[in-house]
């Protein structure tokens, strides 16, 4: 705290400065890929191509690493094909008709209850999916969690009952609601549906500022999920920066014409202040 100062004098007094520790551990990745030299003299991109596929390659890779930062889950390594004599715990990752799905409602042994389980990719992203626990996986765990499941439609009071779990003082102008791009604009239309069945009108930030909030979109984000907090409490560590390798030698290169390219990197997603946090899950559909 601060104290009274007085000219030319040092009473010794110092301030304490508590710091928390955040582990991280990053896993590396890679994306690699090859282009034949005949694609590379034969296009109407000219000399030009090999720059425009790694542009697309590296704009790819940050679209899954968004994924990844916010989707990861660990429990992916033991995802195991659907078999109706099984019982499966909420959170428990299966396949079923080349689908990965996450159960949301503990099952037990029976048929397929689409009601119990929400889709998260092709059977084949549990690879994917795998390599770190994301910020939602976090957050579910550590943070404040509003389940959604039992409102009827989405309402602006399940914004209002998600803020109250977080504590004040985190609510200094810089939270943000993160949901999905169809979110927000179901979200719109909700209201503008309510304004022409019951009449009267709705403040104009309501649309884009739920609880004096701005919204912010983000594709890698399920329907039925919205994230609560300050975009800068999200970090990725990386110990290292992304690195393009290219080689046109060696015998596979020389026998099949070709290059090759590797990206590499590693990252951990982590949260500075998981207290800072708030999701919503188990929303309602706005159909």
């Amino acid at each position: 705290m601060c104290i009274r100062d007085s000219e030319n004098t040092d009473d010794g007094y110092r301030a304490g400065v508590n710091t928390n520790v955040i582990e991280y551990a990053c896993k590396a990745v890679r994306l690699p890929w090859e282009i034949t030299e005949e694609t590379l003299r034969e296009n109407i991109e000219g000399q030009q191509l090999e720059a425009v596929i790694t542009n697309l390659m590296t704009t790819q890779l940050g679209v899954d690493l968004e994924d990844l930062y916010l989707n990861g889950d660990e429990k992916a390594s033991q995802v195991k094909e659907f078999n109706s004599s099984d019982t499966f715990a909420i959170g428990d990752i299966v396949t079923n008709n080349k689908k990965l799905y996450k159960f949301i409602k503990a099952h037990t042994a029976g048929a397929w209850n689409a009601s119990e389980a929400i889709e998260i990719g092709a059977a084949a992203d549990a690879d994917f999916l795998k390599l770190n626990d994301g910020w939602i996986k976090q957050i579910n765990g550590g943070g404040h969690v509003y389940d959604a499941s039992s409102e009827n439609s989405m309402k602006l009071d399940i914004f209002y009952k998600t803020l109250q779990k977080l504590p004040n003082k985190y609510n200094n102008g810089k939270l943000r609601w993160l949901m999905s791009p169809k979110r927000a604009q179901e979200w719109e239309l909700y209201l503008m549906n309510q304004v022409i069945g019951k009449g009267g009108a709705v403040p104009e930030n309501v649309y884009t500022q739920p609880v004096h909030i701005p919204t912010v979109s983000c594709p890698s984000i399920s329907d039925d999920k919205i994230i609560l907090t300050d975009p800068k409490n999200l970090v990725v560590v990386n110990t290292y920066g992304m690195k393009i390798r290219k080689t046109t030698e060696g015998k596979e290169a020389i026998m099949q014409d070709k290059r090759f390219y590797v990206c590499h990197l590693d990252y951990d997603p982590i949260i500075e202040e998981l207290d800072a946090t708030a999701i919503i899950t188990g929303l309602p559909s706005l159909d």
